[in-house]
């Protein structure tokens, strides 16, 4: 059934299970694409806890029946938010594998961030309160897991070509760096004056410092 925009929605405007309504017409991607980042807008801007079905439907311009038809509540709307956000870091590493290094890599997340105001708001929402939901909390798990992985791969790559440090195994060093990127993460929005550009730059030569090898070469773990 085609969306009418004059019907008044009679969906959850929480966390609740929503009545799905008729098929919209379009492109179904596209419309979804739009509605995760009308979402990914209104958790930047209003936070979490203040986010609804409603809210999302009027930043995109569209019912909350539209929405409640690709996202039963706001539970599944925002655990789609969250892959789409690991989807973009997974896609900024996978290229690093065969291609650019490291320090490329950590250039274009860095220049994600800073970018797009909304890009840290919305990830430091998303980790603080799936610290209170558990299905929540598995989504960010499951994808943080993944992430590493990738990261801990691009390390071992950096390992076998001596420009990354191997006295530290490659798994450990991508935990330190997906910490220090989650304690940036978590800063910016509350003092992004403190994020200049040239702070940036400097905080991607320590961290790059950080996993160079040490004077005189590389050692092997456990030397």
């Amino acid at each position: 059934m085609p969306e009418n925009p004059t019907r008044p929605a009679t969906a959850d405007d929480g966390g609740g299970s929503a009545r799905r309504r008729g098929r919209p017409t379009g492109d179904h991607e596209a419309r979804r694409a739009e509605l995760l980042d009308a979402a990914a807008s209104v958790i930047a801007r209003e936070g979490y806890a203040n986010t609804s079905l409603r809210k999302v439907a009027q930043r995109a311009g569209c019912t909350t029946g539209t929405v409640t038809y690709y996202f039963a509540n706001k539970d599944e709307l925002v655990a789609a938010v969250t892959q789409s956000r690991f989807d973009g870091f997974d896609a900024m590493l996978e290229p690093g594998r065969d291609g650019p290094g490291i320090r490329t890599v950590l250039e274009r997340w860095l220049s994600r961030a800073t970018g797009d105001p909304e890009f840290w708001p919305v990830m430091s929402q998303l980790l603080v309160h799936a610290r209170y939901e558990p299905a929540f909390a598995a989504v960010i798990e499951q994808r943080h897991a993944r992430h590493r992985e990738l990261l801990a791969s691009l390390l071992a790559a950096g390992q076998a070509q001596g420009t990354v440090r191997d006295d530290i195994p490659a798994d450990l060093l991508a935990d330190q760096l997906a910490a220090i990127a989650d304690g940036w993460m978590m800063m910016f929005p509350i003092e992004p004056e403190r994020f200049t550009a040239d702070r940036v730059q400097a905080l991607l030569d320590a961290a790059i410092t950080l996993i160079t090898p040490p004077p005189g070469g590389a050692r092997t773990a456990g030397a």
